[in-house]
């Protein structure tokens, strides 16, 4: 039997019903307007085809003052006809969040960083992935990646941005996932590490020569005429030259290939994510081109694919060269240098190597910048983006690609042959935007496939295809409507465990008449915990059926279904727990994940458990009456309440959902564990306070107060109360508790945090 006090109140949670979330002309020129979640950049339909673009002078800063009478679209050659035009701006607006109050709050105790902005969709301005190709970079640009990538995080990174780093290399991790805390980034980019396996070896080019960790040049023969090799010794160099061509061109294909994959995975995520949508890719080298005979052509097919499926999900690709200024002579890295004495045969003495082998090295890697830059160029362009190459200060890079103002939404009626069914999905229409502006230039799509937007989405037709298309997906989707709640705990005899409240709302499960009158819900629930290495740590498949009969069944269509899930970790570290749900009658598919840091105890440092958070059982019940009788139009605060409304009141402040009214008494809950002993009296020296904070901004700091513990007890388990103020503005809020074991001499600082929502 768990020990935990907190684990017993979260299970009994599970008996309480949760309620569930419910739902919430021809555009004018040049309109200044923020664009919401909701809006589609990207539309390709039978009756619109709306594009995104960017308007920038010689000096590349964005033009923001266009008409739709200074611009022509133009497909496949064809002028045609705008009919929708506007400006979206990104610019940041003027907080007018209110000035934080802090309340005799202890703020000299070395207080932790306060938790992360919480961002409802519509708050989203731009959702950017970083996508680190360690499939393609070398062990020296991965340094000045890491270094760039930790200047975006703490100097670029603006409020209202959603931002991922993401690994090529890697699977669905822990840390690949979009957020808004800066912790959370940071510990993503300390991760970043080198692919000894990759096709990039130790440094940007390599040493001259044969080299363990040398990646030689997609054809080492190309630019040298063999057949006028006279020398047995150069010609087979030569063929040893051609057969190391041919194993890195199959390596070379195949991680290329892998990465586009990646890039894709991406896009499906970024897809369902509000704001401007931005992918930069950080990488050596992208040869989707060489020169051998035509291409790889496995990479070129993956990459039409991509890009047609990032012109569709309104995702801008930009690229950026991470080998920053570029020379394809020796450096004195190379031991060539200074070292040119000849020794009679015709061979440096330094290496070995004969003239003319340097200078084919030499050549092969000036055909290796351009070939590797073709690639990235070609895939920015295609989906309005740009490449960023010869630049040494990668930060600059990323910051000229991220600076954006806005961009122009131009739509206008496609021909009917476009769509054209018997050719649509082989047919590329090529899309043209020209500005008549003199000077200026355009960044916009290249073009897309004669089918709908509709007509492209894949189809999963089993349930493991859909279970496993929810689980693999970078971000939660809301075909049902469900929430995730993971709190970590730990209990002596079985270890550390999370326990996750899966909710689901009642008015997104299908009920279905049984012969004996009960109606039945079925769910399939699969849960996913993975590391950040992207490797599965647990997992647990299972069909929920639920049956359910009069007062029941109107209670769980009103209330909701919760079920609950307890996932062993046998290691500290950082997991990402992804749930999916499946309703089974409509085959409809809702997905959720949290990012969970499990703390090492072993380490005996201060370290909390998840909160429990709830609305106070007595204290919902005794306003209920007074809530129901506002609703109904009574002005007594003695009116009675109809069971139905307290039910549904109780269950919107459940553990669950979270969803509280001003003026209610709310329980927290969490238990500390490493706690030090007073030497004089044997007892924890604990000190608690509350935080409460909203967009960002700290609306209140409790006072601070004293924990008491048992003797000799070295876990606290800690439940308080707060009383939410009547004039709180409705929206999301941040509940966190910090706590300082002041035993010992020098106090120690732990915190947790779990947001909420205020109706």
């Amino acid at each position: 039997m768990l020990q935990s006090l907190l684990a017993f109140v979260l299970v009994c949670s599970l008996l309480t019903p949760v309620a569930g979330q419910q739902p919430g002309a021809p555009t004018p020129p040049r309109p200044q307007r923020p664009l919401s979640g909701s809006d589609e950049v990207v539309r390709i339909t039978t009756n619109l085809v709306q594009i995104d673009a960017v308007v920038t002078d010689r000096r590349g800063q964005q033009i923001v003052d266009l008409g739709p009478e200074d611009f022509e679209v133009y497909e496949d050659g064809r002028l045609q006809q705008i009919k929708n035009f506007s400006y979206v701006s990104l610019q940041a607006e003027s907080s007018n969040a209110p000035p934080t109050v802090a309340l005799k709050s202890n703020d000299k105790a070395a207080p932790p960083p306060q938790p992360p902005e919480q961002l409802r969709p519509e708050q989203v301005r731009r959702s950017i992935a970083l996508v680190v190709d360690d499939l393609g970079l070398s062990f020296e640009s991965t340094y000045y990646v890491r270094n760039a990538l930790r200047k975006f995080v703490v100097e670029q990174m603006q409020p209202g941005d959603m931002v991922a780093i993401i690994r090529t290399g890697a699977g669905v991790g822990a840390l690949q996932q979009f957020a808004t805390d800066k912790q959370l980034l940071q510990a993503a980019i300390d991760r970043l590490q080198w692919n000894a396996y990759g096709r990039r070896g130790i440094s940007a080019f390599g040493a001259i020569g044969d080299d363990a960790y040398y990646t030689a040049a997609r054809n080492a023969t190309r630019g040298i005429d063999t057949s006028t090799e006279i020398d047995k010794k150069t010609s087979a160099e030569a063929r040893d030259a051609a057969d190391r061509a041919q194993a890195n061109d199959f390596k070379e294909e195949l991680f290329t290939v892998g990465t586009l994959g990646a890039l894709n995975y991406v896009v499906r995520g970024l897809k369902e994510l509000p704001g401007r949508k931005s992918a930069v890719l950080l990488t050596d080298s992208l040869d989707l081109f060489n020169s051998t005979g035509g291409g790889n052509y496995r990479a070129i097919d993956a990459l039409r694919r991509l890009i047609d499926l990032a012109n569709r999900s309104s995702v801008v690709f930009y690229t950026l060269d991470a080998r920053g200024l570029q020379t394809i002579n020796d450096t004195a890295a190379n031991s060539l240098v200074g070292k040119t004495e000849g020794n009679g045969t015709g061979e440096i003495a330094a290496t070995g190597l004969s003239g003319g082998r340097i200078m084919q090295d030499l050549m092969s890697r000036s055909l290796d910048i351009q070939a590797a830059q073709d690639g990235m160029n070609y895939l920015a362009n295609q989906t309005g983006g740009f490449l960023v190459s010869n630049n040494n200060d990668i930060a600059r890079g990323i910051r000229r690609v991220l600076d954006q103002k806005g961009y122009y939404l131009i739509g206008y009626r496609p021909e009917e042959s476009t769509f054209d069914p018997t050719t649509g999905r082989k047919s590329f229409h090529r899309l043209e935007v020209r500005v008549k502006r003199p000077g200026l230039s355009v960044h916009t799509r290249s073009g897309f496939f004669g089918i709908t937007t509709e007509a492209a989405q894949p189809v999963h037709r089993t349930r493991e295809q859909q279970l496993l298309a929810a689980l693999t997906s970078p971000f939660a989707s809301g075909a049902l409507d469900l929430r995730l709640t993971s709190v970590f705990l730990n209990d002596p005899t079985y270890g550390s465990f999370v326990r996750s409240l899966i909710y689901v709302n009642g008015k997104s499960l299908t009920f279905t008449d049984e012969p004996d009158g009960a109606h039945k819900a079925s769910v399939d629930v699969a849960a996913v915990t993975f590391d950040d290495a992207g490797l599965v740590v647990d997992q647990r498949f299972r069909t929920e059926t639920v049956l359910v009969r009069g007062e029941e069944y109107s209670a769980a269509r009103r209330d909701g279904l919760t079920f609950g899930i307890n996932l062993p970790v046998k290691k500290a570290g950082a997991f990402q727990l992804r749930i999916a749900v499946r309703d089974v009658p409509t085959e409809r598919v809702g997905s959720a994940n949290q990012f969970m840091e499990v703390p090492n105890l072993n380490k005996s440092r201060l370290t909390l458990s998840g909160l429990y958070l709830a609305g106070n059982v007595t204290q919902r019940l005794s306003s209920a009456s007074a809530e129901a009788a506002a609703h109904a139009g009574r002005t007594t605060p003695q009116g009675n309440a109809t069971e139905g409304e307290l039910a549904e009141l109780d269950a919107q402040a459940g553990p669950a959902v979270r969803r509280f009214h001003p003026g209610m008494v709310i329980d927290y809950g969490y238990e500390a564990y490493n706690v030090r002993l007073d030497h004089a009296t044997g007892h924890p020296q604990l000190q608690t306070q509350v935080r409460l904070f909203r967009e960002n901004q700290r609306m209140f700091s409790s006072q601070v107060l004293n924990v008491a513990g048992q003797p000799d007890a070295k876990r606290v388990v800690a439940i308080g109360h707060l009383k939410l103020g009547q004039n709180l503005t409705p929206g999301d809020y941040v509940l966190q508790v910090i706590v300082t074991d002041v035993a010992g001499k020098k106090p120690r600082v732990a915190s947790q945090w779990i947001p909420f929502e205020i109706e």
